[in-house]
């Protein structure tokens, strides 16, 4: 018989996270990340993840939205273990980050880390991060 550990017997727990949301459209604004329709972002807290993440970011992609007559749209997770224990310097840097994993044609889908090309996902997280660091300092 499979023993089950505290935390595997309970579900993901997920809570509208509007101060994810607000801090979000914060940084969407002082980066002037353009390409984001804020509208339709939505972001959520999850207690009890299985993850070594901080937060995630969940895309509507092409057939779900066909299917559903809806357009794209984004979920940011925030695992709040571990998300909302960090200053608050970090937590904007988490979310700078989830933010970079969407396309600059809001599709619905999500950039990997590892991309082809000029630029590295990681440098333009490294950009976006300075970027904002200078307007905030």
């Amino acid at each position: 018989m499979r023993k089950f550990t505290k935390s595997s017997k309970r579900g993901i727990d997920w809570k509208l996270a509007p101060d994810v949301k607000k801090r979000l459209l914060h940084l969407i604004s002082t980066c002037e990340i353009t390409w984001v329709k804020s509208s339709k972002i939505h972001c959520f807290r999850s207690v009890n993840a299985n993850t070594r993440a901080y937060a995630r970011i969940w895309g509507l992609n092409r057939v779900w939205q066909k299917a559903l007559r809806e357009t794209p749209a984004y979920v940011v997770e925030v695992i709040a273990e571990k998300y909302d224990r960090l200053p608050d310097i970090e937590k904007d840097k988490v979310l700078l980050h989830e933010l970079t994993h969407i396309p600059k044609n809001f599709s619905g889908a999500l950039l990997p880390h590892v991309r082809r090309g000029k630029r590295s996902f990681h440098d333009k997280v490294h950009v976006l991060i300075a970027q904002y660091l200078a307007k905030v300092s």
